[in-house]
Formats: structure tokens, C-alpha cells, sequence
């Protein structure tokens, strides 16, 4: 199996040697990814909490399906060329509902995915009460992820949750063996000082990139990317942060409306009618229905 160069498997290959480490800018649907990609970002995430919680109202905790996810995948990768990496969660089943994960994703346009290695009925990886496989089971689930890809650019990233519950020794122990079992890049999820984040990437070596998980209001404290860079870390993923901020905004709005009978004084808060225009390309659009009319009139049909 060989690697397509213009893939985006390919493309987050080449983001992850082109910026190091690597942000990667979570994007709950089309739009976020558009305005990610204006600010500059290389690579987007989509998290499963973002298509539960945006999506469908629903918490984290394994509910939505791979055809929700999957959707949302189309939606992104249909309005901007940058790599997306999703959350696949546990891969919905055994080895034949994996493989159809990483078929279904990678036809839907993923870069990549990361699994991980909680039981069935996961939590989020910053609350308590997870509970984790074996590491022989999870290594299976890659070894499945990895036999099912047609693409050999298409990222397979183990994800481990086991610093919570078994130390960090354990969780480099997994994520270990999850690279044995073919896994190309590995999510140390809830790490919590830097110290940590250096021992772990000095055991994965260099070949192994290595993602921190830069979530807000969570287990890890908010690094900055020099910081991480620094313990050896390749990706920085935020996988929420603008979400967080839409929805506080849209809080507000919504709460003085009620308030007040006016949104006057919350207008600061709103992007401008100009500035959506200007990133949807809307007047380019306009001017294609002029010229596709003009040429209409020009040449009425019989």
C-alpha cells in the first residue's frame, strides 16, 4: 500500500513537518473551519464532544454514531483544503465496525483519526469514572484501524486515558504498545505538568509524534505551544476553545435580548455583517450569478 502525496493523511504529514509542534484548531462545523483556516492554522480537529454537544445537544458519553460524525466530517472538508484529524472515539464496535470507521471517515475526507482506549461506554477524557480495556484489546483495535486504511497517509492515532487511572508509567506503557500495534501518533490524554509530557515524548522517541490535548477548564493546565515544544511535544490541540467562547457569546446575546428588548449593547460581541460576507466570498458568488445571467440574456434559449 503506498501513500497518496496530495491525501489529507498526506497533508497533516506534511503540516506536522512544516510547524513544529503543530496547533491543531478544533472546528465544530464549515464555518469555524474557514475562519480557523484565515487565522492561519495548518490542521482542524473535530471532537466528539463538538459534534454531541453542537450538533446534537447531547453530552460526550458515546451517544452519537459514526454516520453523525461522519457528516460532519463532509461538511468541513467540503469548504477548506486544511487536514482534519477526527475523534473516533472507540470505533462504535470490534474490529469489522473499525475497519468501517476508517473506510467510512477516510471517504468522507479525514487526514486521520485517533481511538482510544476506553471501554464502549466512554466518558469525556477530563471526568472522572473512566474505565479502560486491556492494552492487548486496544491493540487490537489499532492492528484493525491500521489493516483497514487504503491510504497509507491516513493518520491512526492511539489515544490513551490511562495517566487518571494507572500513573503515568502505565499510560507510556500503553501507548507503547499501541505503536507496536501500528498506531503512527499518539493523544496523551490528561497529562498534568510538563515534566510528564518530557518523559513521555522521550520515550516514544522521535519517530512517534506525540499530541497534547490543550482543552480548557480540564486536568492539563493551559501550556503555551513554546512550552510544549520544548517537553518534545509535535501537536497542540484545542479541541473546543472557540465553541466555548461561541456559545458564552451567544449566551449573552440571547439572555439580553430577553433582558433588555434590544441587542444594542451586545452588537461589540457580533461579528459584522462585512466581515461574514468577506469569508464566505459572497460578493464572488453575486458575481457569478450576474455574469451566469447576463449570458442568459445574451443567448435566450428557443
Amino acid at each position: 500500500m503506498e501513500t497518496n502525496t496530495s491525501s489529507p493523511g498526506a497533508r497533516l504529514r506534511s503540516a506536522l513537518e512544516t510547524e513544529r509542534p503543530l496547533q491543531v484548531a478544533g472546528a465544530i462545523n464549515a464555518y469555524c473551519a474557514m475562519l480557523a483556516e484565515r487565522a492561519g492554522f495548518r490542521a482542524l480537529y473535530l471532537s466528539g464532544a463538538g459534534v454531541a454537544n453542537a450538533s446534537f445537544g447531547l453530552p460526550d458519553l458515546g451517544i452519537t454514531t459514526l454516520n453523525d460524525v461522519c457528516e460532519d466530517i463532509r461538511r468541513i472538508t467540503q469548504s477548506t483544503s486544511l487536514p482534519l484529524l477526527v475523534d473516533a472515539d472507540t470505533g462504535w464496535g470490534g474490529a469489522f465496525m473499525i475497519a468501517r470507521t476508517i473506510r467510512e471517515m477516510s471517504r468522507a475526507g479525514a487526514a486521520g483519526c485517533h481511538l482510544e482506549d476506553q471501554v464502549q461506554a466512554k466518558r469525556c477524557g477530563h471526568r472522572p469514572g473512566k474505565e479502560l480495556v486491556t492494552m492487548a484489546e486496544m491493540s487490537d483495535r489499532i492492528k484493525a484501524a491500521v489493516d483497514a486504511r487504503t491510504d497509507a497517509g491516513f493518520v491512526i492515532m492511539a489515544r490513551t486515558d490511562a495517566h487518571a487511572s494507572e500513573g503515568l508509567q502505565s499510560a507510556i506503557a500503553r501507548a507503547q504498545a499501541y505503536v507496536a500495534a501500528g498506531a503512527d501518533m499518539i493523544f496523551a490524554e490528561a497529562l498534568r505538568t510538563l515534566d510528564e509530557y518530557r518523559q513521555f515524548t522521550k520515550a516514544m522517541g522521535d519517530k512517534v509524534p506525540v499530541l497534547a490535548n490543550i482543552t480548557e477548564f480540564g486536568k492539563t493546565p493551559l501550556f503555551t505551544v513554546e512550552e510544549l515544544g520544548q517537553a518534545g511535544v509535535r501537536l497542540v490541540l484545542y479541541p473546543l476553545s472557540a465553541f466555548r467562547a461561541m456559545s458564552k457569546a451567544a449566551a449573552t446575546v440571547y439572555e439580553t435580548l430577553r433582558s433588555q428588548g434590544t441587542q444594542q449593547t451586545v452588537t461589540n460581541l457580533m461579528q459584522t455583517r462585512t466581515e461574514l460576507y468577506d469569508v464566505l466570498h459572497y460578493h464572488a458568488y453575486e458575481e457569478k450569478l450576474d455574469a451566469l445571467f447576463a449570458q442568459q440574456k445574451k443567448n435566450p434559449k428557443p
